[in-house]
């Protein structure tokens, strides 16, 4: 697995005033915060109060009107999702994406496509540079099955999973892409009690044991106030918290916007 060579607690990740519209709709209006090296950050609000658009923000789907985004101190500009990967953030999304027909190991191998070299020509004929690589790829997602604790599972076709392993499985395939920063949409959502316990502990080991940087959406409030570092609070495109757990779950703002009606 790769070694995270950025010094812990520096900015590694800086929004600056971004604001965002679609039309005359403002989805995120001059909102600013940084995520620090191996912090896991949590971007919390109501629904419709900006959250997927902020990440879209990040890592490149969306273009922000205003502001910018650095990683690492670089502006992130004019950049799509595929060079923003290769930078160093990997992204998931609240819906699966897996190829339900294919293996946990296959489905976790697409995440390696970002390190591989080997032309079409090269992987058809399997020239000696193309089995080397695919060796390699296929080491590294057996580490990753194995980090996750998936090994029994990891010639079953994904399709055949519950819904939690699945997750996982997303999870794994992200880890692939040996990303500095991971950015999770929704990471526990639809799971039951016992899938999110299990979630938690592997967002944490992969925290603590690979050095990665979390920055994730998630409406359960028990599982951000056991997990996160610092919450960002979002309501109609707006930070209006930004600390730790404990100081965000008292917020006034916070709780008011939590206790009103949800707008979509």
């Amino acid at each position: 697995m790769q070694e995270r060579n950025f010094p812990i607690g520096a900015p590694i990740l800086e929004v600056k005033n971004i604001s965002l519209s679609f039309g005359g709709v403002k989805a995120i209006t001059d909102s600013s915060f940084s995520v620090l090296q191996h912090e896991v950050r949590a971007i919390i609000g109501p629904n419709g109060a900006g959250k997927s658009s902020m990440l879209n923000c990040i890592n490149g789907i969306y273009k922000p009107q205003e502001g910018q985004i650095k990683f690492k101190g670089e502006v992130l500009e004019k950049n799509n999702p595929n060079l923003i990967a290769q930078k160093g953030l990997s992204r998931t999304f609240q819906n699966l994406a897996l190829f339900k027909r294919m293996s946990v190991l296959d489905n976790i191998l697409v995440g390696r496509k970002l390190h591989m070299t080997a032309n079409f020509l090269q992987v058809a004929f399997q020239t000696p540079q193309a089995r080397e690589e695919e060796r390699v790829n296929r080491e590294r997602c057996e580490e990753i099955v194995e980090f996750l604790e998936i090994e029994d599972i990891k010639d079953t076709p994904v399709g055949k999973l519950p819904y939690g392993l699945q997750k996982k499985v997303e999870l794994g395939r992200a880890l692939a892409t040996e990303a500095d920063i991971l950015l999770l949409d929704e990471p526990m959502a639809g799971m039951n009690v016992e899938e999110k316990r299990e979630m938690c502990r592997f967002i944490l080991k992969v925290n603590d044991e690979l050095g990665t940087t979390m920055v994730l959406i998630e409406h359960d409030m028990g599982v951000v106030m056991d997990i996160s570092d610092n919450v960002v609070v979002l309501d109609y495109g707006k930070i209006i918290a930004d600390g730790p757990p404990e100081e965000v779950r008292v917020n006034q703002e916070v709780i008011d916007a939590y206790l009103g009606v949800a707008h979509d």
